[in-house]
């Protein structure tokens, strides 16, 4: 370290500097928004934009959550989020482990179906004909099984697992194990960074969707949180709360609502992070390298 040159120095002070830049960039606007959906009524009126509230309030947290329908919607992005992922995590192993098997018959051709799904979909119209057909249309179930394996998470997962030494297999086959219980009981258990990692991806993906429930669920008590938070940035309060419950004095600014609902609806989402997170720089690694 202390032979470093200058220009070793100034390169690493360059980047600190960046990054942190790049932190700031990232953190400030999100701590603008929770801070903000603390500032009071009075001083939402007197200044249009406050970074850090001198009085903090909780008028716009008591307004959306004077009614059950902030509630309501996170239970259903919770209950998609969790059977989803446990969906996705499950189909996307089923799947991807034969393909790993290089004397799986056909394996190549359905290889090249998935890698076609990548490049080329039905497309919205006919994705909505066949929820219509398959009768999920205002069912949750229709935000879960169109979207049950993501093509992309298939191959890295499958690419993962034809990593694995076949030794392994050979010696559970030879303890009379089966291919599902080889899959089960070895090949999971060591593959769980790279499960926690996708599942991660889809737990997110399910999170922050809403372009799906817009389609195909019209009863308002199925909506996530997502497409509460739609409606609100668009309609502005859009109804979500009831203002008798809060001091009348001053009307809570739409901005102080719409900063309270995002902040609910990020922050569940965020707490899930640290505990993925000493598997997710390494898991999303694995099984990259090889086709």
């Amino acid at each position: 370290m202390k032979n470093r040159s200058f220009g070793e120095r100034l390169f690493d002070s360059v980047n600190i500097t960046l990054l942190f830049l790049f932190a700031a960039l990232t953190v400030l606007p999100f701590l603008y928004m929770v801070l903000g959906s603390f500032a009071s009524p009075e001083e939402f009126a007197k200044q249009g934009m406050v970074m850090i509230p001198t009085k903090f309030s909780l008028d716009a947290y008591t307004y959306i959550f004077s009614t059950n329908t902030i509630v309501r919607s996170l239970l259903n992005t919770i209950y998609i989020t969790v059977v989803g992922t446990l969906i996705n995590i499950i189909f996307t192993a089923l799947m991807a482990y034969p393909l790993s098997r290089r004397e799986l018959l056909g394996r190549r051709s359905v290889m090249l179906m998935v890698i076609f799904s990548m490049l080329f979909s039905g497309g919205m119209i006919p994705t909505f004909l066949v929820v219509k057909s398959l009768g999920l249309m205002n069912s949750l179930w229709s935000l879960l099984i169109p979207g049950a394996i993501s093509a992309f998470n298939l191959i890295i997962l499958k690419n993962f697992f034809q990593q694995m030494p076949e030794g392994i297999e050979e010696s559970a086959k030879i303890d009379g194990c089966n291919d599902l219980g080889i899959l089960i009981k070895i090949i999971l258990p060591l593959s769980l960074p790279a499960i926690a990692t996708f599942s991660l991806f889809y737990a997110v993906g399910h999170w922050n969707s809403f372009f799906s429930a817009i389609l195909y669920i019209n009863d308002t008590t199925k909506w996530p949180i997502q497409v509460i938070l739609r409606q609100v940035v668009i309609m502005a309060e859009g109804g979500i709360g009831d203002s008798s419950q809060v001091n009348d004095s001053f009307t809570i600014p739409p901005q102080s609502i719409k900063m309270a609902v995002i902040t609910v609806s990020t922050l569940p989402i965020l707490i899930v992070y640290p505990f993925l997170q000493k598997h997710f720089a390494k898991g999303v690694l694995l099984g990259s390298v090889k086709g």
